[in-house]
């Protein structure tokens, strides 16, 4: 079971950073947690793709793709890869598309909003390097805390 984050942060606040940026819920499930990992792309989602594809082993996929909205880098058949795949969630500083059908699946999804427009495919980016996104740093292997008050970062 996943501690509430306001709780989380009253006991352990000097040790966490907290995500100020907005996201929207957009998985069938609100709270969720684990190790991170970590995708850079702009408008680019062959790397997420790939990645949740792979054994997730409860792990939590931080994808930022600039805050752009101009085109998702998530959608209902890449978020069931990670469903079948044993991922625990998906951060995405970014937009996502399909949102009634992810929000069917038994798995954490919060981004900037959705866009149906595909994104390119083209594998431009980088995998599992540290991240920033409104000043707090995502870096692989840390442990994110996400549910329906925000997201917390083990510094």
């Amino acid at each position: 079971m996943t501690i509430a984050t306001a709780d989380l942060y009253d006991e352990r606040g000097d040790a966490l950073d907290s995500l100020s940026l907005q996201l929207i819920d957009v998985g069938g499930r609100v709270a969720f947690d684990g190790p991170i990992r970590t995708v850079r792309c702009h408008r680019d989602n062959a790397l997420v793709k790939q990645l949740l594809a792979t054994p997730g082993e409860g792990a939590v996929l931080v994808v930022d793709g600039g805050g752009s909205l101009e085109s998702a880098l998530v959608g209902d058949m890449i978020a069931a890869s990670a469903v079948q795949n044993g991922w625990a969630g998906v951060i995405v500083n970014g937009a996502v598309r399909d949102r009634d059908a992810i929000g069917t699946l038994a798995l954490g999804v919060k981004a900037l909003g959705t866009n149906p427009r595909k994104s390119a495919k083209d594998g431009v980016g980088e995998v599992d390097v540290p991240v920033t996104i409104a000043g707090v740093v995502f870096a692989p292997g840390r442990h994110v805390w996400a549910d329906s008050d925000g997201v917390l970062v083990e510094r």
